[in-house]
């Protein structure tokens, strides 16, 4: 007996729209049965995961300050899977731009320099679409994956951090500890809402979702973008420039992680520290695709991730819950979409061999 997987002609709207309702909800019924098997509490578990986070205000803060470097990457990263270019490297992206942003408030700590905090956001912009480009220019000169060389530049990245905080960058007053010195008032984003940490950030993950928006439905390069990745052959009938949606896809993804990373030295942290190896731009893939790859959708797919972020936080201290039990969390609600998007896209259909 043979199974094959037949794509459907269409899928309705509603099935898409339920798919990642679905996926949560058989995330949640597989973590009973996870935390169960733990010994855990699991309604306390899942009661700290998806509801504590809006218990207070200050907790909700938290989420959205989580929010804003998720939607962030992931509209930079959805615009580049949509054309199947597939960058799985913008965590090493992130860190570059946070290393740019970091080198002005290092080399002028007095907050002397002109305009630091919009040259700071320019630099970090600069460095990780830079970081991105050049995936593009092994991909589009000598067939390089951009998947292995984008993923192997993230390590890459992790060892220039490392050797900034250990080596010229490291504070001399920091009691020892991997960081630079602290960034002067200049170099911070200011707060959105008084006793919180949560800053514009937020702002440019907006707007960078409204311009995600507007790009892949109602502009022209969008629509090149769109069917590069839909219709290989078309777009190459068409005239569209396959190098060309390369450059694009891994430009515009590294363009919003150095964003990102420059937002996080210049807001929640202060300073570069190695905590900024956060994995944002690695979450940032699952929020890409459990929002469908669509603007809208990967703004409500970065709330909730961001939910089970500070969720998982609380859990691990309210439900005494183990870190990766929250990992394990995260990866079912990408493992379930996947499964239902399949589901919704393709019929499976059973044949027997006939005997000859």
């Amino acid at each position: 007996m043979k199974l094959r997987l037949i794509r459907r002609d269409s899928a309705s709207r509603l099935a898409m729209f339920t798919a990642p309702v679905l996926a949560l909800v058989f995330t949640c019924l597989a973590s009973l049965v996870l935390f169960a098997a733990l010994g855990k509490d699991a309604g306390a578990a899942l009661h700290a995961l998806l509801l504590k986070p809006f218990l207070s205000w200050y907790s909700f803060s938290e989420v959205l300050l989580k929010m804003a470097p998720l939607l962030l990457i992931a509209q930079g990263l959805a615009i580049g899977f949509r054309a199947n270019v597939f960058n799985i490297g913008a965590e090493g992206q992130f860190i570059v731009g946070a290393l740019c942003a970091s080198a002005l408030p290092v080399y002028f700590p007095d907050g002397d320099f002109p305009m630091m905090l919009p040259a700071m956001i320019a630099f970090g912009a600069l460095g990780g679409t830079v970081y991105a480009l050049i995936a593009a220019a092994l991909r589009t000169r000598f067939g390089a994956s951009e998947i292995l060389v984008t993923l192997m530049m993230a390590l890459i990245a992790v060892q220039i951090l490392n050797y900034l905080l250990l080596g010229p960058w490291k504070d001399p007053r920091g009691f020892n500890f991997p960081q630079t010195v602290m960034f002067p008032d200049n170099a911070l984003l200011p707060i959105l809402f008084d006793g919180t940490r949560t800053n514009i950030s937020l702002i440019f993950s907006l707007l960078a979702s409204l311009f995600a928006y507007l790009m892949m439905q109602h502009h022209f390069r969008g629509y090149q973008l769109r069917t590069a990745g839909l219709a290989p052959r078309a777009a190459l009938y068409a005239g569209f420039s396959a190098p060309r949606m390369v450059w694009l896809g891994l430009g515009l993804g590294g363009l919003a992680a150095g964003i990102a990373g420059a937002s996080e030295v210049a807001g929640p942290l202060g300073q570069l520290q190695r905590s900024v190896t956060s994995g944002y731009g690695y979450a940032a893939i699952i929020v890409a695709y459990v929002g469908g790859l669509n603007p809208l959708g990967i703004i409500a797919s970065s709330f909730l991730i961001s939910v089970i972020y500070i969720g998982g936080d609380s859990a691990t201290v309210s439900a005494r819950l183990p870190v990766a039990a929250v990992e394990v969390f995260q990866g079912l609600l990408l493992f379930f979409y996947l499964l239902t998007f399949t589901l919704i896209r393709y019929r499976i259909e059973f044949s027997r061999k006939v005997p000859a």
